[in-house]
C-alpha cells in the first residue's frame, strides 16, 4: 500500500467505541438528565453527526465491517458467535485484509484494548494489534490481566447483589438486567480498560511514529452492574419513559412479540423500567468519564493537535422502547441508529452533520488520514469531506442495513431516507413508516394505499442497491415485490448471462 498522491501528512487516530449505546443518552444529542460532559467537549470541538448508522445491529458482523470495510453479506460473518446459527465464526484471512495490516505497512503503530468479539478465536494480535483479546460479548472480568490489575492495586473482586430480572412466559427468572457491584470505580473494567488505553498512548507518545488505538468498552450493554454511586446516580422519577413503550405489535412481525416475551417485558413494571434506564445513563455517565481521563492524557501528551479522535458504537439498544429490550430482527432508529463524533485537527468545530454515515465509511476515513489509498472493494466513503463541511454532491440520501439474525436465521433488509423507512421480512409482513407524521415508528403503513408510490420508489431502490451491491437478498425482491418491470427485466439479463441455456 502506497501512500496518495496527495500531501496528507499521516495522522494518529484514536477511537473511542462503546456498545449496545443509545444515541440519546448523550446531552450532545439533547439528552437533558444523562451527564455527559467529555462527549459533549467532543462534539463541541468537532462534527456531531445527527444520521450515523450501523449497518447491522449485532456486534460480531458491525465489528467485522469496522475492520474490513465490506458489509457483512460480503465479509460473511453474520451473527455472534455466543449465539451462532450456523454462520461462519472467524474472518477469512485471504479474503478482504483488514485495515490494520494496511496501516501496519505504512508505519503505525497498531493498538486495540478492550473488547473484540470479530471472531471466536483469533483475537486483536492476529489483526496486527498490540492488546489482549478479552473474548465474548461482555465484560471479561476473569481474564488475567484484569485479574492481575486487581491484586496489583489491591481492588476487591468481581461480585454483585441486588440483582433484577423478569420472568419469563414459563415461570422461569429471566435474564439478569441489571445490579449493583461491589467494587470502586477504579475496580471496574470500564475504568481498567481506560489505564489499558492511556498507558499504550504513553507507549506510542514516547516511540514518536504515527498510531492507530482502539478503545472498545463492553458497556453499556446490558446486564447493567455498576457501583451503587452510578446505579442511583440519576432518579428515576426524572426518567421519561419512552413514547414507543405504548407499542401495541399490531400489524408488526410476530417475532417483535416473541423478543418482547423473551426480555420479560410485562413482567416489568413501569416503575422498574424507570430503575432499569435510570441505570443505563449512570453507566453511560460512568464511561464518559474514562473518555475524559483519556482525553486528558491526549491533552498531556501534546498529542491533540496530531490525532484525529473518534467515538461511535457498533449498535444502539432498546431499553423499553417498542416494548423491547436488548437488540433483535426489529430494525428501529432505537438500535441502528448510533452516536458518531468526531473531531479532527484543522477542521471545524461544533458543527452538527445530517449527511447519512455509517460505521463502513469510517474504515476508509482511517487510510485517508493515513494517507493512503483507499481499496477498491471497499463499500464505504470517506467522511473527511463531510467533517470539512463541504458534502460532495452525490453523497447517498439514505442509508441501507441488513440483518441475518441471532437467536435464529432472520434475514431483513432496511432502506431509510430522511422521511421515510422500508424494511423487508421473508419470514413476515414488511414495513414502511413516514418518520415525519410517525417519528417513534409506531404505524406500519406498507399496506396504506397512499403510501403506495413511496413504497414502490423505496422498494426499487433498495432492490437497485442490493442488486448492484451482489447482496443476493435482491433476488427474493424479484419475484415478490414491485421493482418495476425495467429493473425485472435487468435481473432477467443478468441471470440469463450467469446461466446460458444450452
Amino acid at each position: 500500500m502506497t501512500p496518495s498522491s496527495g500531501d496528507r501528512v499521516p495522522s494518529n487516530i484514536l477511537l473511542l467505541m462503546t456498545d449496545q449505546h443509545r444515541l440519546d443518552t448523550l446531552g450532545c444529542y439533547g439528552n437533558r438528565v444523562c451527564e455527559t460532559p467529555a462527549l459533549d467537549g467532543l462534539a463541541a470541538a468537532g462534527t456531531l453527526f445527527t444520521n450515523g448508522f450501523t449497518p447491522t445491529a449485532i456486534c460480531t458482523p458491525a465489528r467485522a465491517t469496522l475492520q474490513t470495510g465490506v458489509l457483512p453479506y460480503k465479509h460473511t460473518l453474520l451473527a455472534n458467535y455466543e449465539r451462532n446459527v450456523g454462520y461462519r465464526e472467524e474472518l477469512d484471512d485471504d479474503m478482504f485484509p483488514p485495515f490494520s495490516s494496511l496501516l501496519g505497512e505504512s508505519g503505525y503503530q497498531l493498538g486495540h484494548v478492550g473488547k473484540w468479539h470479530v471472531g471466536k478465536v483469533k483475537g486483536p494480535k492476529d489483526f496486527g494489534y498490540d492488546g489482549e483479546h478479552y473474548a465474548g460479548w461482555g465484560n471479561a472480568v476473569q481474564h488475567p490481566d484484569y485479574l492481575q490489575y486487581l491484586a496489583d492495586n489491591g481492588y476487591p473482586q468481581f461480585a454483585v447483589h441486588s440483582p433484577v430480572r423478569g420472568t419469563f412466559a414459563n415461570g422461569e427468572p429471566g435474564n439478569l438486567l441489571a445490579g449493583i457491584l461491589d467494587q470502586p470505580v477504579e475496580a471496574t473494567f470500564e475504568y481498567f480498560l481506560a489505564e489499558r488505553t492511556i498507558q499504550q498512548l504513553r507507549r506510542y507518545a514516547e516511540d514518536g511514529r504515527p498510531f492507530y488505538l482502539g478503545c472498545n468498552w463492553f458497556g453499556p450493554h446490558l446486564p447493567y452492574l455498576l457501583p451503587e454511586a452510578y446505579y442511583h446516580r440519576y432518579d428515576p422519577a426524572d426518567v421519561e419513559l419512552p413514547v414507543s413503550i405504548a407499542e401495541t405489535f399490531a400489524n408488526k412481525p410476530r417475532v417483535q412479540q416473541h423478543y418482547s416475551s423473551h426480555w420479560t417485558f410485562d413482567s416489568l413494571s413501569p416503575d422498574t423500567w424507570r430503575k432499569l434506564i435510570a441505570a443505563y445513563w449512570g453507566y453511560v455517565t460512568l464511561i464518559d468519564e474514562q473518555v475524559g481521563r483519556i482525553l486528558a492524557v491526549l491533552d498531556e501528551l501534546g498529542l491533540t493537535d496530531d490525532t484525529a479522535v473518534f467515538f461511535t458504537a457498533d449498535h444502539g439498544e432498546f431499553t423499553g422502547s417498542h416494548r423491547l429490550h436488548d437488540k433483535g430482527p426489529a430494525m428501529y432508529d432505537d438500535i441502528y441508529r448510533i452516536p458518531l463524533l468526531a473531531r479532527i485537527p484543522g477542521n471545524p468545530s461544533g458543527r452538527s452533520e445530517d449527511g447519512f454515515a455509517t460505521l463502513t465509511d469510517l474504515t476508509p476515513t482511517f487510510l485517508e488520514l493515513a494517507g493512503l489509498t483507499v481499496p477498491q472493494y471497499y463499500q464505504g466513503r470517506s467522511l473527511l469531506p463531510l467533517i470539512a463541511g463541504d458534502r460532495p454532491a452525490d453523497w447517498p440520501d439514505a442509508v441501507v442495513a441488513e440483518f441475518h439474525g441471532h437467536h435464529f436465521p432472520y434475514p431483513q433488509r432496511m432502506i431509510r431516507t430522511d422521511r421515510y423507512k422500508l424494511i423487508v421480512n421473508p419470514a413476515d409482513g414488511n414495513e414502511l413508516y413516514d418518520l415525519a407524521t410517525d417519528p417513534h415508528e409506531l404505524q406500519n403503513r406498507y399496506e396504506h394505499p397512499e403510501l403506495a408510490g413511496v413504497r414502490r420508489e423505496l422498494m426499487g431502490r433498495l432492490y437497485a442497491t442490493l442488486r448492484d451491491r451482489g447482496d443476493n437478498f435482491y433476488h427474493w425482491m424479484t419475484s415478490m415485490f414491485e421493482v418495476g418491470a425495467k429493473t425485472y427485466d435487468t435481473a432477467l439479463s443478468s441471470l440469463d448471462e450467469e446461466n446460458p441455456h444450452p
